[in-house]
């Protein structure tokens, strides 16, 4: 990674989607790592996600905020050992905002009130099926941070899971934002590259740091 000849440059993948590459530096995502391995810890701690049909997800989540379950939103690990979800800190839900400035510009930060994360692990194996971020009640901007190993993570567009999409390779420290026509996009993760995480990190396999804003009332 460090022998490229040309540093990669932030693209805009669609209309409201955009990829910004090492938008973390090195010491921001010891940080994020850290505070994402102390959430994973029980209670309301890193778990299997099922699906209502049966089928296990094989990226394993934990939620901060409120706990997101097929295809829904509690206060609760509802699918899980029951435990009160973990708070969302201030300090994530401003990183959010930085985020969205940095990509879409300070207009499309003025709403984005973050108070939901989702954390997704992902080992060498993991996969994401195409899906939409439609469980909110809010058209904020998703913000989505990767830290460890690189994945291909598909774009897609608003109306199927199948093409048109695009493929990016998001690598540790990337940051892809996605809003306004893109905001309800299908995307997933085909694939992911083991043993490419940055150098020193100790981190083995991928972590994904999703923000939304929930919409829902007595939130802030």
């Amino acid at each position: 990674m460090d022998s490229e000849l040309f540093a990669r440059e932030r693209a805009e993948v669609a209309p409201g989607a955009a990829h910004l590459p090492d938008w973390l530096d090195t010491n921001a995502q010891r940080e994020l790592l850290a505070a994402c391995r102390e959430w994973a810890r029980p209670p309301a701690g890193l778990r299997t996600v099922r699906t209502p049909g049966g089928a296990t997800m094989s990226a394993r989540q934990v939620c901060l905020g409120r706990h997101w379950y097929p295809y829904g939103y509690a206060r609760t690990v509802v699918d899980g050992d029951g435990s009160p979800v973990k708070p969302f800190p201030s300090w994530l839900g401003d990183l959010g905002r930085r985020a969205v400035t940095d990509a879409l510009g300070p207009e499309a930060a003025e709403q984005a009130a973050y108070d939901i994360a989702l954390i997704n692990f992902y080992d060498g194996d993991a996969r994401m099926g195409m899906h939409r971020d439609a469980d909110e009640r809010s058209d904020a901007p998703v913000v989505s941070l990767s830290l460890g190993d690189t994945c291909v993570f598909r774009f897609g567009n608003t109306e199927t899971r199948t093409r048109p999409y695009t493929d990016v390779e998001l690598r540790g420290g990337d940051l892809f934002v996605f809003g306004g026509p893109s905001r309800l996009a299908y995307h997933g993760v085909p694939r992911v590259r083991p043993g490419t995480a940055p150098a020193g990190l100790g981190l083995t396999g991928r972590l994904n740091v999703t923000l939304r804003v929930s919409g829902f009332p007595g939130t802030a």
